[in-house]
């Protein structure tokens, strides 16, 4: 026996030696340090780290591949739902930034019901509708998938 609580056949390695953890603690910690491990408030502080402008212009560019953003004129008498950017650090296990995200995303909640609720696309589903997809998968015995989609699908679906 190592000592009365740690029986010797439990222990991986030379116990004489001492651990060593400064070469890995330098080399785990270069790569994110080499990202911006600072999520910006607002556009104008994301817009002075190159990180982050890249992560913005990633975006855009996933939008003009996926041919889902134009410039169309104002109808008449319809509300615009304006636009924000969020801006995200993806973390591995460990809490490690590995990747800056940054999305463009609707302001759903700025539309008011009865007024301009219906005339206007809201790209994020109501809670109602969760429920009712959820009870009737559940009644009907389905299994439901989630999963983590890279870019959102901002497209017409056939």
């Amino acid at each position: 026996k190592w000592t009365k609580d740690h029986p010797l056949y439990k222990i991986i390695g030379d116990p004489k030696s001492s651990v060593r953890t400064r070469g890995q603690l330098a080399n785990s910690y270069l790569f994110s340090c080499l990202l911006s491990s600072i999520e910006p408030a607002n556009v104008a502080k994301a817009l002075r780290d190159a990180d982050w402008v890249s992560a913005m212009k990633d975006e855009l560019d996933q939008f003009a591949r996926l041919k889902v953003w134009r410039l169309v004129p104002r109808p008449e008498g319809k509300s615009i739902i304006k636009t924000k950017w969020i801006f995200k650090n993806k973390k591995d296990e460990s809490s490690l930034v590995i990747r800056n995200k940054a999305r463009l995303v609707a302001v759903g909640y700025s539309q008011q019901e009865r007024i301009d609720y219906d005339e206007m696309f809201a790209p994020v589903a109501r809670i109602e509708a969760i429920r009712l997809f959820l009870a009737y998968a559940a009644h009907k015995d389905f299994t439901v998938f989630q999963m983590d989609i890279k870019t959102a699908l901002n497209g017409k679906t056939f």
